[in-house]
């Protein structure tokens, strides 16, 4: 019987590198005879991911005049519809790589409710995407965390997107929402199954180099997974 894959997600504001780290964190898991099956959200040709991208590019009004209810739904419909390619992944003892996944949500999506109803809100999303879809749960999260500022401006290095024609979506170009994002963050690295990785030397106060920074995140993965493998030894 193939024991069951896990589920990792990689988590971080907009512009903090998380598909450079998912990229590089593939190769070497590979490298170690790993399999892996690696994917992102928001995926914009699903039927829920391209209104994503249509609130993304304010085609559905400004961030201030949609609500944020209707907005995670769309983020969770999205991660609804790659269910089956997740499950049969872990099913078929494959670790799952994920740019982005749950933590995405309750991050940005509770940054956009007033702070006396955010716990609340977080409940909602974890029973909506948990419960009412049935995700699979990360077994990891890595959050690389980057100041906002910071990581606005490296928003404007992007490349072009499909899904909008504009430098910046319409999360990016808030700073005050992606500050608010990144506290949402860090209260949620709090969690057990989340890993921080500073990606901000702030003595030199510039981006600590993308290698030095995925040999941290590779050390947290095979040591978090040679403890999960351990512990179902037992």
């Amino acid at each position: 019987m193939t024991a069951p894959g896990k589920l990792i997600a990689v988590e971080g504001i907009d512009g903090s590198g998380k598909r450079t780290q998912v990229e590089r964190l593939t190769l070497a898991l590979k490298a170690r005879g790993y399999s892996i099956y690696s994917t992102g959200f928001p995926q914009y040709e699903s039927w829920f991911g391209k209104m994503v991208g249509q609130f993304l590019n304010g085609d559905l009004g400004s961030l201030e005049n949609v609500d944020p209810h209707f907005t995670t739904l769309l983020y969770a419909g999205d991660r609804f519809e790659a269910k089956p390619k997740l499950e049969a992944a872990l099913n078929n003892g494959q670790i799952v790589l994920v740019d982005r996944y749950v933590g995405s949500n309750l991050a940005h999506q509770t940054a956009r409710v007033p702070s006396e109803k955010r716990a609340v809100f977080l409940e909602w999303i974890e029973h909506l995407e948990y419960g009412i879809y049935g995700l699979p749960k990360e077994d990891l999260v890595l959050y690389l965390r980057v100041p906002a500022m910071e990581a606005q401006k490296l928003v404007a290095l992007k490349s072009a997107r499909s899904y909008t024609s504009a430098q910046k979506d319409l999360l990016e170009a808030s700073l005050r929402h992606l500050e608010d994002a990144a506290q949402m963050y860090d209260s949620l690295s709090k969690r057990p199954n989340w890993n921080t990785i500073e990606c901000f030397d702030t003595k030199r106060n510039q981006m600590r180099p993308a290698e030095h920074i995925a040999s941290e995140v590779s050390g947290i993965v095979l040591l978090s997974l040679s403890a999960l493998a351990k512990k179902e030894a037992r």
